[in-house]
């Protein structure tokens, strides 16, 4: 049977998330795409393009215009008896919606696959990533969720589906969009970074992670948090890096100042090179880490910033 992947986007543009969900879909059969949204014909034309995808349900209707989760759900579950299996990354945004679509199915969720093994059988993260566990589902839809770092990006480009309109259905009347706070920086978004430097306690202070940033601006990184970070205040809670934040793989990870708890390590392990700077050699960071500096970041810091410029 057809596939069906719930696009991200913001109206304007297709995330890259959508790219690496549809790698893992096209392993259980032709992909279906659904864009829903308001004035986002442009993101259904940019779905289109990529190779390996058959067609583009485009539901463009104001109701979708801040993806409120009860309404692309509500979407989701009337499209679902077309499909053998329904995806969407493993972000916000689809750990907001998907659960409401297996509720209304009334079948089990399947989160964060990291393998496909078969049509119905799936590798997925437990314990925090200390275990992997394979699940096997009999239910006649498979609502799942995709670690994104799991699978490498599809194409943009190269494709040629068809885009198809789609009739809206009914505002399901539950919640409303209020507003919105973004955050703006001309850094790359952490959970699609080549390069990320995060902080932890170490950092002792907020004002600190300008020490960071510095680093950040000249290796074009974008700049993540450990969770004690963040509780402690240094940093927003978009920074966060890990089980209860966000995940990320780059090419480059550099954990400064992290004890590398449970929590911290499976939002980032991994990632393809780790660097570790911590002046406790018993931290377990060290033991995921491919280098490892023993030494006093407020020291370590500064010296990398120097070299950069050299």
């Amino acid at each position: 049977m057809s596939v069906l992947v719930l696009a991200e986007h913001d109206n304007a543009e297709l995330k890259a998330a959508t790219l690496h969900t549809v790698t893992a879909a096209a392993q259980l059969g032709d992909v279906d795409i659904l864009v829903a949204g308001s004035g986002c014909a442009a993101v259904a034309d940019e779905a289109a393009k990529i190779p390996g995808v058959a067609k583009v349900l485009l539901a463009d209707a104001d109701i979708y215009a801040n993806s409120l989760a009860e309404n692309v759900a509500a979407l989701m579950k009337d499209l679902a008896s077309g499909y053998g299996h329904v995806l969407a990354p493993a972000t916000t945004s689809g750990k907001n919606i998907m659960p409401r679509v297996s509720a209304l199915l009334d079948v089990a969720q399947i989160s964060e696959i990291s393998e496909v093994v078969s049509a119905d059988t799936f590798v997925r993260p437990i314990y925090a990533g200390n275990a992997m566990a394979t699940v096997q589902s009999s239910d006649a839809v498979k609502v799942i969720t995709v670690r994104i770092t799991a699978f490498d990006a599809a194409e943009a480009a190269g494709g040629n589906a068809s885009v198809e309109p789609i009739d809206a259905g009914a505002d399901a009347g539950k919640s409303n969009f209020v507003g919105q706070e973004l955050t703006q920086s001309e850094r790359p978004e952490l959970t699609s970074a080549r390069i990320v430097i995060s902080g932890g306690r170490g950092m002792q202070d907020g004002s600190n992670f300008s020490m960071l940033e510095e680093v950040a601006d000249k290796l074009g990184a974008a700049v993540g948090a450990s969770r004690a970070a963040v509780d402690a205040g240094f940093v927003p809670n978009d920074y966060q890096v890990g089980q209860t934040g966000k995940v990320v793989a780059p090419d480059l990870y550099i954990a400064v100042g992290i004890s590398g708890a449970i929590q911290h390590l499976a939002g980032m392990k991994d990632s393809k090179v780790i660097v570790a700077i911590n002046k406790d050699e018993e931290a377990p960071i060290f033991q995921v880490a491919d280098y490892g500096l023993c030494a006093d970041l407020f020291d370590a810091v500064p010296a990398l910033s120097a070299e950069l410029d050299k």
